[in-house]
This record gives C-alpha cells, structure tokens and sequence, in this order.
C-alpha cells in the first residue's frame, strides 16, 4: 500500500499564480507516488487528487480542518507550504497527539526579510512593520520545532541563520518548476494575440494582484516608467501587461503599453506567453521578489528572452547575465537600454535563449522537482518511523 500524504497550503484556484502553483503542480506529480489528500483555499482546480476548501485564511478553520483530515485519511506525511498551513500544521498534530505521521514543512520564501526589506517604500510602513513582527515569530515557532524544511529558494537557510542564529539540521533546497504546457514548444492552433501590436515586439510583464505582497505592484510601477522612456520607439517595442486591468492603474499611461486584465483560462496564459518576444522582470531593489521566479521559469520554458534586473532572478542564481538571459541594473534607463538593444539584435540574443531552455528540460520540469520532493518526503518517514 502506498503512504498517504496530506498537502496542506493556500492554494487559490481562483488565482492561478503566486500561492497556487507550488501546491498544485508538487500536488499532481505527488498523486503519482502517494495516495494524497489535498488541502487549500479553493482547490477546484485540483482534479488529480480528493481535497477540501477551507475558503478562509481563518487559523482555528484551518486548524479544524486539518484535525478532520488526519482523523479521516490518516496520513504518513502532512506536507505543509507557507507560513499559515505550517503553523496550522502543527497545532493540529500537537493537539490531536498524532503518533504516527510526520510533518514537512515549506518555505517558499523568507516572509520576515521581504516585509523588513519593504518598510521605507510602502504607504503604511507601521502595518507593514506589525506584519513583519507576526511572521518573524510563526516563522521562528516553525524554524525551532525541529521538523524537516523544504526551501524554495537557496537564500532561504543563509537568511534563517542570519535572522535566528541557528541552521537547520534538517533543510533542503529544491525550487520550483515549470508546467509541461510550457516546457512543450509546438504551438496549438492558435492565433497572434498581439497581432494588432505588430511589427513592433512584444514585452510582456505578468504581474497578477497577490495577497498582501506588493512586489507585482512594484513592478507594474517600474514598467510604466520603462514604457514612458521608450515611447518615442512605439512602432518598435510594446509592454503587455498580464495579471491586472487598466483601471488598476491611477497614473496616466504611455501609448505603448496595454493592460490585458486577469487570464482565467491556462490556455490563454500560454498563448500570451508564446508569442511574446521578450518576457520582462522589472523588479525594483526593495521588491524581494520571491515569486518572480515562477515567470522567469515561465519566460525559459517558452523561450522567450528574458531581460531582468537583479531582484527578478531571487532564488535562480544558476541562470547566469549574457549567458541565459539579459541582467541590467536597477534603474529605468538601463532596462529600457537593454530592451531597446535586445529588440533590435534579437538575433544575436538567441543562444541564451536557446541555453535556457535547455537548461529548463534537464532540471526545472515539475516532475523531476516532485520527484526530489517525494525523495524527502519518504525518507523523513522512513526516519519517523525507526524513531518510533
């Protein structure tokens, strides 16, 4: 018989970015080697597996919950993401004096140094501050319990000795991945959506509203500006951004960049992406943009050329400037620069294109990410159960 892993995170499937992805594509190659229950926020997307949507962030709901799914699927492993399902996580086990499953817990970021590394730049840097203080200490509740971590990002543990003196025993790094639908380069029989847009080259920005961070918005920001310097180019170069309507925006906007709103289709996200020309990441220093990672993985996969600044790359340091992808600094005209430059010799950029992508195929599909994944999660069992 198979062991049995309950994933417990806040995956929204009414929000098919940011806290989704992790849970859910870890979730589908999971269901592969385990008997798995899934547990989230909306999890009507997850066709692969039984699962249950709490449908509020709410602790004694999701600590309810859970109680109800280890009493019920009696798992092996519950595999916690993220901060809240951690915390969750470990309130139901110790309550219910579970003996006989273990508990693996995910960072996919370093909440405490991106809320810290935000304070001078958001409006209400109080808030921001009482935030930073909750997670600092669920974060170290969880660090101290002494339970195996998966990390998401190979900053993670270098932050946690910096942050907590201490360096987990028991921490492993292994990033996200990228979906086949991507990573697959024949097109469907589709249409150009930027058909209307040409001859000049698409850069696109995917920057969908996420809870309570406001990197995407800090990107949305510097975009703008990027669009405002080269606007004089208009019949050269066109910024597309997907995630977020125009009526988003309060400023006015350049000639040469259009707001595309939300995809809820999967199929429309790919086809956006696949015909793009350059897939921009333009974080700026103070973004701590964990989650920009999924999109630069995205861009690879579908072999676009990336242009990012150094904050963009958060957590994928083997994708290396003039090598995989275009790196620029921080400021808006060297990434308007880079951008103008690149959409005029695309060309002579291909090879680090085509060096991504191939760097994609070998190691960042999802399967061999859930592979490495359930490698964890049976030996902590394996170990749980010979301490027993």
């Amino acid at each position: 018989m198979s062991k049995r892993l309950l994933i417990v995170s806040t995956l929204d499937s009414s929000q098919p970015f940011g806290a989704f992805t992790r849970p859910f594509y870890l979730g589908q190659y999971l269901s592969k080697e385990f008997e798995l229950y899934q547990v989230g926020l909306d999890c009507s997307a997850v066709n692969y597996a039984p699962s249950v949507s709490i449908g509020s962030r709410s602790i004694p709901l999701y600590v309810k919950t859970i109680k109800k799914c280890i009493e019920e699927f009696r798992p092996d492993v519950v595999y916690a993401q993220e901060t809240l399902p951690g915390i969750t996580s470990l309130i139901a086990l110790t309550t219910t004096k579970q003996k006989n499953c273990s508990l693996v817990l995910d960072f996919h970021t370093f909440s405490a140094y991106e809320y810290w590394s935000r304070l001078s730049s958001v409006p209400n840097p109080l808030k921001e501050f009482l935030q930073l203080i909750k997670t600092y200490i669920a974060q170290g509740v969880l660090i101290f319990s002494g339970n195996p971590i998966i990390a998401a990002g190979e900053s993670t543990p270098k932050l946690i000795q910096q942050w907590y003196g201490r360096q987990p025993s028991k921490i492993y790094c292994i990033g996200n991945g990228v979906a086949e639908d991507l990573i697959n380069d024949q097109f469907s029989d589709t249409t150009d959506p930027y058909q209307q847009k040409r001859p000049a080259k698409i850069v696109v920005v995917v920057a969908p509203k996420t809870f309570q961070f406001p990197s995407n918005d800090m990107s949305v920001s510097m975009a703008i500006e990027i669009a405002k310097h080269l606007e004089s180019h208009e019949r050269k170069v066109h910024f597309v951004v997907i995630g977020r309507d125009v009526s988003d925006v309060e400023q006015p906007l350049p000639a040469n960049i259009t707001f595309v709103g939300f995809l809820p289709e999967r199929k429309d996200f790919v086809n956006y992406i696949k015909y793009a020309d350059i897939g921009l990441l333009p974080f700026p220093k103070q973004a701590v943009a964990g989650g920009a990672r999924n999109k630069a993985l995205d861009f690879f996969a579908s072999k676009k050329l990336v242009v990012s600044t150094p904050e963009g790359l958060r957590g994928l340091e083997e994708f290396c400037n003039q090598k995989h992808l275009i790196v620029t600094g921080f400021s808006t005209v060297e990434v308007a620069d880079a951008i103008l430059d690149a959409t005029s010799n695309m060309e002579k950029y291909q090879p680090l294109t085509e060096a991504a992508y191939t760097l994609i195929k070998e190691k960042y599909s999802w399967s061999a990410r859930a592979r490495a994944v359930a490698d964890i999660l049976e030996a902590t069992r394996d170990k749980f159960n010979i301490a027993k």
